[in-house]
């Protein structure tokens, strides 16, 4: 059984269905990009991963174990298990970046401030910013927010990390940095389930991309099948149309 193991997801919204009975499976250690066209269910999916959308059918396991998204005990527990970055960094405008990363590993796991201190200047370090600990979100730029944002979800040592178009708020020069840090985080084992529509990037860092279109899964595969022979006809077309712009 995959480490993360969906079967059959639905969920939505006001009465319309956005995902439509998603299967998909993610090896521990593994990188899973989703892509597809706008609308067609990417973000949805992680947030029903995190219960910030709820499933109405259909089956989420982690590591064997069946995630209970109507239990709000359960729904505590999951989000330690797994954390979520988005588009907005959505950082404490007024803390300091090192507060930023600190605030929910000492409320939430109960980690004494020394030690959720520690990790927090350790995590600026890996996302290249251990110079900024006693910045505010307002001195920092664009991308490095962004790597603030990462840092934050790293700090409550989720099992899986969720990756929502983390890129797509930033000026285009500040897109590699962040790219560069994910990319640095695939080296450390930590499972990550990411939206992107860097494609290049997708392609070199996934262990397998999934298609999406309608609220479903079309195709999944390591990224030379999606991106050089693709199966599905809807693949095909939605791969043509990116090499032609």
């Amino acid at each position: 059984m995959p480490f993360l193991d969906i079967a059959d997801l639905s969920a939505g919204y006001g009465g319309k269905t956005i995902l439509d009975g998603v299967t998909l499976g993610c090896e521990k250690g593994s990188i899973t990009s989703l892509i597809g066209p706008s609308g067609s269910g990417k973000s949805t999916l992680l947030r029903a991963l995190i219960g910030l959308t709820a499933p109405s059918a259909g089956a989420v396991r982690l590591d064997g174990q069946t995630l209970d998204y109507g239990s709000a005990p359960a729904l505590s527990a999951l989000r330690r298990r797994m954390g979520i970055v988005f588009q907005q960094f959505n950082l404490f405008q007024n803390m300091t970046a090192l507060a930023n990363i600190t605030l929910a590993p000492i409320r939430t796991l109960g980690v004494s401030r020394a030690e959720a201190e520690a990790r927090a200047h350790a995590l600026l370090g890996a996302v290249g910013l251990a110079d900024k600990a006693g910045s505010y979100p307002d001195q920092l730029s664009g991308g490095q927010q962004q790597r603030i944002a990462i840092a934050r979800a790293l700090a409550m040592q989720p099992d899986i990390l969720l990756l929502d178009e983390v890129t797509s708020a930033l000026d285009p020069e500040r897109v590699g940095e962040v790219l560069d840090t994910i990319a640095s985080l695939a080296s450390s084992g930590i499972t990550m389930v990411l939206v992107s529509h860097e494609m290049a990037f997708v392609r070199r860092i996934s262990s397998q991309v999934v298609m999406m279109d309608a609220g479903r899964v079309v195709e999944t595969g390591p990224p030379d099948q999606i991106f050089l022979a693709p199966q599905q006809p809807r693949t095909q077309a939605f791969i043509n149309a990116i090499i032609r712009h």
